[in-house]
Parts: structure tokens; sequence; C-alpha cells
């Protein structure tokens, strides 16, 4: 099982909108892929958001930066939303990223959690799911196929055109990064593209019938049962002290699901729902690197087996310190323990 982390670029203190501040929360989040890299994590990702206490609208570029930096961890998009970019340009700045890292990049392509990028971008919500799939139907093609032939209903046509620079890796790999639809499961396996599944809320067992229906839709679409790749997504962080640890995720996690709540209309965050996403089946994977270690065993065997497991510490308002440490604690501690 590969080991990493699927991050955002949030401001560390989201109330502190200054240039100086903005430049250091990018800054550390360098010197945190960094250190992963040091610490053997296999690899990083970094999300995509187009509004105020985000730093992550171009995230290729933070991971341009990375690849500077870091020797052998893999740079991914976690993910980059497919369903308002240019699939041309998209292409474009992942391959050359490709070439920078020598080979290092990953993409997981979603359709977006927030809406805001779709009016940015002069694109309509309720064309959310077609705009998917005919960006990944492009994308694919251009990934497959230097020069590309075709036409869909909201980009200009391309008749032979070709797409530069191509990248280091012949292919990039794409996953598809899903919240818990059916459909997007079948469509991601029918197209023999490894899986990316968001679990940050619930008990994640309940997410086995999607992990089943896309390993017998992989199978019965003709692929190889060796090649299944599914990966999970999960709200997590590691102390030495696993109820400190606890503690101290609580406070950020508790004011941000509680202002995303207000958006989307959930409930607010109690210490007793977190309790639950903290205990035993809970999708929140959060303690010492024992515990820790216990349940990615435990979700993966709920899953039926997975083949990576991405820790989103970035979304509690943990200080630098704090998530450099879990970094270490994941590399010295966690990844050794799972593997033995």
């Amino acid at each position: 099982m590969k080991i990493g982390i699927h991050s955002f670029a949030s401001l560390e203190q989201p109330e502190n909108n200054s240039a100086d501040h903005r430049h250091q929360t990018i800054k550390n989040l360098l010197d945190r892929i960094h250190l992963s890299d040091e610490y053997g994590l296999d690899f990083y990702g970094i999300g995509e958001h187009h509004r105020r206490e985000y730093l992550d609208s171009a995230a290729h570029n933070i991971l341009s930066a990375a690849s500077s930096i870091t020797k052998n961890i893999i740079l991914k998009s976690s993910v980059a939303v497919l369903s308002a970019a240019d699939p041309v340009r998209l292409f474009q700045n992942y391959a050359t990223l490709d070439l920078l890292s020598k080979g290092r990049v990953q993409m997981v392509v979603g359709r977006a959690s927030f809406r805001e990028s779709f009016p940015l971008f002069g694109l309509s919500f309720d064309d959310y799911n077609e705009l998917f799939e005919e960006k990944l139907d492009l994308l694919l093609k251009i990934r497959d196929n230097t020069a590309v032939t075709w036409s869909g209903k909201f980009r200009p046509s391309l008749s032979g055109q070709e797409v530069h620079p191509r990248p280091y890796q012949q292919k990039i790999p794409i996953w598809i990064g899903v919240g818990g639809t059916p459909q997007s499961v079948v469509r991601a396996a029918k197209l023999g593209l490894p899986l990316m599944i968001a679990i940050i809320g619930g008990e994640t067992h309940r997410f086995r019938p999607l992990c089943d229906l896309y390993r017998q839709t992989w199978i019965d679409s003709g692929f190889k049962e060796e090649d299944i790749q599914i990966g999970v997504h999960s709200l997590g962080f590691v102390g030495t002290d696993g109820d400190k640890a606890r503690e101290s995720f609580f406070h950020g996690y508790k004011k941000s699901f509680t202002k995303i709540g207000l958006e989307r209309g959930w409930g607010p965050v109690t210490r007793q729902s977190y309790d639950f996403l903290v205990s035993e089946t809970g999708a929140l994977v959060v303690g010492d690197p024992s515990e820790v270690v216990e349940k990615i065993k435990a979700h993966s065997n709920s899953l039926g087996g997975i083949t990576q497991f991405a820790f989103q510490m970035s979304v509690a308002e943990l200080a630098h310190q704090q998530l450099s440490d879990s970094i270490k604690l994941i590399g010295d501690k966690v990844i050794p323990l799972l593997k033995s």
C-alpha cells in the first residue's frame, strides 16, 4: 500500500489574508512537501480551490516548485477540477511538471466539491456531469495521442492538432476522484482508470458496495483483476499521543466543517459527532502511530483491499510544526508498521 498526503494550500490563519501571510503559507507548504520526500512518503497531492481562504487555484505551480526540491516523491493533483478546466491546458501544465520532475506526476481529476469555479469560468453548474464526461474524454485522448481529432459541446473541436509538450512518462497516470456516486465508480472502471474515493464522514465500511461495484465493472470491462487500484482519501492526523492528537484535530475540524455545513445545509459539528468519526468504524484516521496503522488496516479490510491511503490534514487549522511532526511520524512509524 502506498501512503501519502493530499493537502490544500489553506491559509494557516484564515482571517489573515496579508501578502506576507500568503507567502509564508506557500513557503511552509513547500517545506512540508520536501519533508515528506525526506521521510519516505510515497506521494503528495495538492487540491484546487477558487476561494479566499485557499491558495491552490494553480496547484501545478506549487507542485512545479516542489519538483525542484524533491527527489523521489510522486507529485499529484488531488483533485484537479476537470469540469471547469480546459483539458488541453491542463494536460500541458502537468506534462511540463512531469518533465521537470522526471516522471513523478500523477493526476487525480474530479468534478469539484465547491461551486464557485463554474461561474468563474463561464460555466453552468447544471452541466456538472456532462462537462466532466466530455472533458475527461478529451483529456484521455490527449494523453494517448499527440495529434487529436475530437468534437464536443463545451469546447471548440480539434482536427488533428498536436498537443505539446509530451510528458516524460509515456502516459501520465490519471485517477478518478469520487465522493460516493455509483455512476462515477462505473465510469472509472469502464475506462480502466484507478479510483480515489474521498471518505470524509460516516463509516468507511459503507463504501464497500461502491468498491465491489468498481471491481466487478472493471473485470466485466475486460481489464485484469491484478491491475485494480483503489485509493482512499481520508481526513487524518498522527501525534505521539492519541488523545492529544484527537483533541488537537477537533477544534480546527469543528470550525472548518461547521462553516462548510452552513453552506450545504448540514448541522454543526458536535463533540459527539466527532468522537463517532474518530471511533473504530468512523472515517477519520486520527491518533498515535499504532492506532492509525490499525485503522488504516481496518479500512482496507472493510473495503476489500486498497492500494493507496492519503492523509488529508489541512482541514483543521493545525500549525506548520504540528503538520511537520505528523509527517515525520508517518515516515518513521506508520509506514514501517504498515509494511512489517
